[in-house]
């Protein structure tokens, strides 16, 4: 073997040694990958479940977690459009039971009770205007729910609507149009007040005339003889 060939083949030593080194490195990579590496299933989430609330999506999101264990929770996050869970490989037994149990929550999602914040975020409408609107008949609570507030001793009980409702009433613009009969009403009221108390003053005024008057009389110096002289009849 000539010189040259010895060290052509010293140089294709080398070389299978350095390949040889980066399939292993890629391979180590690849086990490490796939221990860490991620598992994820998605669920649509549809337009009729979150009403086009951000709030809404949250409560989807709370509801979601609250059916979940509390190593699990944080893994499921519902964002627009679908719920999204994302863990890794090596706790697949954990992911299995996940999924069938946001499968099972997310049956029938569109008729999830609407929260009174959730219900202003869809409407555009103040706390005052949600009140007054429940008072009077005008939104339709469909029961309470009490739930214990965090930082707080005692629980709060709130009512709930039908996500069907508060749909038909954003669809029908009702609220622009309560809004506007509580204006008229508002208007009304005032222009009823100021007249009944414009009556009121009126009526001081006159019952005021009426005691300077009689006061006038009775003050007036009584003639002498006078007496005498309509005793005898003699004006009739």
């Amino acid at each position: 073997m000539s010189p040259a060939d010895k060290k052509r083949g010293s140089i294709r030593k080398i070389l299978s040694g350095i390949a040889a080194k980066i399939a292993t490195a890629s391979d180590r990579t690849a086990e490490q990958g796939t221990g860490t590496a991620s598992m994820v299933a998605e669920w649509p989430l549809p337009p009729a479940a979150t009403l086009g609330s951000s709030l809404r999506l949250k409560g989807i999101e709370r509801e979601v977690r609250a059916r979940l264990p509390w190593t699990v929770r944080k893994f499921a996050k519902a964002e627009t459009g679908r719920v999204v869970l994302c863990m890794l490989r090596t706790e697949a037994d954990a992911f299995k039971t996940a999924s069938a149990t946001i499968s099972r929550t997310l049956e029938g999602i569109e008729a999830l009770p609407v929260l009174p914040r959730e219900a202003e975020d869809i409407l555009t409408i103040s706390s005052r205007e949600r009140h007054k609107w429940l008072r009077d008949g005008r939104l339709k609570s469909i029961g309470t729910r009490t739930v214990k507030m965090r930082g707080r001793s005692k629980a709060v009980t709130f009512h709930v609507f039908d996500p069907r409702h508060i749909e038909d009433v954003l669809d029908r613009d009702l609220a622009t149009a309560w809004r506007e009969e509580d204006a008229l009403e508002v208007s009304e009221n005032r222009r009823r007040g100021a007249g009944k108390a414009a009556l009121t003053r009126a009526g001081k005024r006159t019952g005021n005339a009426r005691k300077t008057r009689n006061a006038g009389k009775d003050d007036a110096p009584k003639l002498e003889g006078w007496d005498t002289f309509e005793a005898d009849g003699l004006l009739r």
